[in-house]
């Protein structure tokens, strides 16, 4: 396991980064790539990957996580003040603090998950591989149901940004599995776990 010391910077550094890169890549990328910037998926995708470096090690990983999400919620609303002029109350706004909570719950998830992808055994190694596929294919469900609620550019992009998710879902599972067998088996995991990560979407108000 890495030193806690370092543990703790780069988990910092990681949110120093994912933040400001959300914000700037939203705004120069086009549509639908814009849309993966502003995605929940990516960025709990972002703490499972620091809960992997970290390893399969008591508490590390779900803390390193929860630090990468909550440094970056405030250094997106810091950044976001500095380019785009936005108010600095931001960063202690109501939705901040929404988001923050949002981040410390999806920390401890997706970091344990993590660790769990690389150091773990047997069932419990890949229901937490399908983690990553399954918060992709989530999101996209997400994306499709709310295009049924608009019409024109916005229901295009949102149905081709869910296309991207799909195809993304497929392609982490080379990341964080290896072989066939172990690969199938996180394919089939990632089905179940889409639609619950689906309705945790609904119910945290993603859906409409």
């Amino acid at each position: 396991m890495p030193k806690p010391s370092r543990i703790l910077l780069v988990a910092a550094l990681a949110g120093l980064l994912l933040g400001p890169l959300d914000l700037i890549a939203q705004r120069e990328l086009p549509y639908p790539w814009a849309n993966l910037a502003n995605s929940s998926a990516v960025w709990a995708i972002a703490a499972f990957a620091v809960g992997r470096w970290v390893g399969r090690q008591r508490f590390w990983p779900a803390l390193a996580a929860v630090i990468c999400l909550l440094v970056a919620v405030e250094s997106y609303y810091a950044a976001a003040s500095l380019i785009q002029n936005d108010s600095w109350e931001n960063l202690w706004g109501e939705a901040t603090l929404l988001w923050l909570g949002f981040g410390a719950l999806a920390g401890v998830i997706f970091g344990t998950a993590g660790a769990w992808s690389r150091d773990g055994e047997g069932v419990l190694r890949h229901v937490s591989q399908a983690v990553p596929s399954a918060v992709l294919l989530a999101e996209a469900a997400v994306l499709w149901q709310r295009s049924g609620n608009h019409d024109g550019s916005y229901r295009t992009d949102s149905l081709q940004t869910a296309a991207i998710n799909a195809v993304l879902a497929i392609l982490v599972l080379f990341w964080v599995s290896r072989g066939v067998r172990e690969r199938g088996l996180a394919l089939l995991a990632a089905v179940p776990l889409g639609v619950i990560g689906f309705g945790a979407f609904a119910l945290a108000g993603f859906g409409a």
